[in-house]
């Protein structure tokens, strides 16, 4: 597993996933109270961020490691996978259990794709 591109991986998605939630920032506070009323501290909002990025910038690694992803073509398609079975589960299911909107779980569910095609890539790229 190469270190450096878990905590590159992790910062670019960081920096892609706020520009993606700010340009969204008006239709997420109609959706949800928790984007209308005021925000945490941007220092405590990036480091809990870059950690979690991290977290799954090491995972994403270890099985591009361990699966012999050597291209872009079949990282692309472990994002896709991972995505399928992770992130778009679990926002499906907190539209049909919690009542969560649809365009709420969209928005989330965008980010998400975002991110993992991101840390695969890099990770695939530097392996």
């Amino acid at each position: 597993m190469n270190i450096l591109a878990v905590v590159v991986s992790a910062a670019v998605t960081l920096l892609v996933s706020g520009a993606y939630y700010a340009a969204l920032g008006s239709r997420l506070a109609q959706l949800s109270p928790a984007y209308a009323g005021p925000r945490r501290p941007a220092p405590v909002t990036a480091v809990v961020e870059l950690v979690r990025g991290g977290i799954v910038a090491a995972a994403i690694a270890f099985l591009v490691a361990g699966l012999g992803i050597g291209g872009l073509g079949q990282a692309v398609g472990l994002a896709l996978v991972l995505w399928f079975a992770f992130p778009a589960v679990l926002l499906a299911g907190s539209v049909f259990h919690e009542r969560v909107p649809v365009a709420l779980a969209t928005i989330h569910a965008g980010d998400w794709l975002l991110k993992l095609v991101l840390i695969t890539g890099i990770v695939t790229i530097w392996s």
